[in-house]
């Protein structure tokens, strides 16, 4: 899967759950301007069920999503 920097993040419902910052290893960094807390955010790449245009689609819904990041 090519995940690329400012690609959208949804759940398995089509929610947003954030926007990638970067690939660190087998983590997402997730741009600090989506969290409340203004502080990165991981996911783990696992969680990625596809990549269609310029969304990363997961397996998870995003309220899922959100309780799993780091």
């Amino acid at each position: 899967m090519d995940i690329k920097e400012h690609m959208e993040i949804v759940g398995s419902d089509g929610q947003h759950v954030g926007t990638v910052d970067r690939i660190e290893g087998e983590r997402i960094k997730l741009a600090k301007s989506d969290s409340g807390d203004r502080q990165h955010h991981y996911l783990d790449k696992r969680l990625v069920s596809g990549v269609e245009g310029n969304k990363v689609k997961l397996s998870v819904k995003a309220a899922d999503a959100a309780s799993k990041a780091a």
